[in-house]
């Protein structure tokens, strides 16, 4: 059985000294659920402390992005190796990456292979536009982007990636998908697309998570759907009872 997770996405929030009291806040309030992999992705700046203070818990620790190459002159870039023995987790091609900075899915694909080289495992986003919703064309669009990300892979490679749908038009807005909206791109799209190209065995191995306005009211809904393993969070990963509840439910979905 795909183990479930639950992963926050703190965005650009929360100061050195604010992101240490939060991270100690939510670890304590999600210590008894070890049947669910629980990851908090601070800053980066924030990243050390938060690692000093969640020194010896179960609280996993992600970053928002990295750069693929080892070093080298990439001003503000962070690198695999800065944050090796700090995070197991890396959040890559979230759409803001993609809509702010120009992140394009072959830069997506760098990172997820230099990541599963060291050891760490990449959390990959894809998802669609409300343009592209309406058009119809979430199926074709979504799937290359998965197919894009896991180029060039092994099976073995892609059974270490977290895939994680999150349809732009859902983040922040409030507008989150359905359950079953989200219950047939993770499936019918996401998890297909790593089954054409790598078969049903590694596609079935997969943890896909799903993003875009999740919170402890639709939490539950959302993971009684069979190909939803958890749920990548923004806002509600802030707040401490909001994501602590959220590890609650689905801890008690997979008792």
């Amino acid at each position: 059985m795909r183990k479930p997770m639950m992963a926050g996405n703190w965005k650009m929030n929360k100061t050195f000294s604010e992101a240490q009291e939060l991270a100690k806040a939510i670890n304590g309030a999600v210590e008894p659920y070890n049947n669910v992999d629980r990851v908090i992705c601070p800053s980066f700046v924030a990243l050390p402390g938060v690692a000093w203070a969640l020194s010896g818990g179960e609280l996993l620790l992600g970053a928002q992005n990295v750069h693929w190459a080892e070093s080298g002159a990439y001003t503000g870039e962070v690198s695999i190796s800065m944050l090796k023995g700090m995070v197991t987790h890396v959040i890559i091609g979230h759409s803001e990456r993609r809509q702010y900075f120009g992140e394009t899915d072959e830069g997506v694909n760098k990172k997820a292979r230099a990541l599963l080289a060291a050891g760490m495992t990449p959390i990959i986003c894809c998802g669609e536009t409300l343009e592209q919703n309406q058009a119809g064309e979430t199926s074709s669009f979504v799937s290359g982007q998965v197919k894009a990300a896991l180029a060039s892979m092994s099976g073995d490679d892609v059974v270490k990636c977290v895939l994680a749908y999150e349809p732009i038009w859902a983040i922040g807005t409030g507008l989150a998908a359905t359950a079953q909206q989200a219950q047939d791109i993770c499936g019918g799209v996401v998890r297909a697309a790593v089954a054409a190209d790598f078969g049903s065995a590694v596609a079935e191995q997969v943890v896909v998570l799903y993003g875009g306005s999740t919170n402890e009211k639709n939490i539950t809904e959302i993971m009684q759907q069979p190909d939803i393993d958890g749920a990548l969070i923004g806002g509600a990963a802030l707040k401490v009872e909001a994501y602590a509840s959220m590890v609650q439910q689905t801890s008690e979905l997979y008792k």
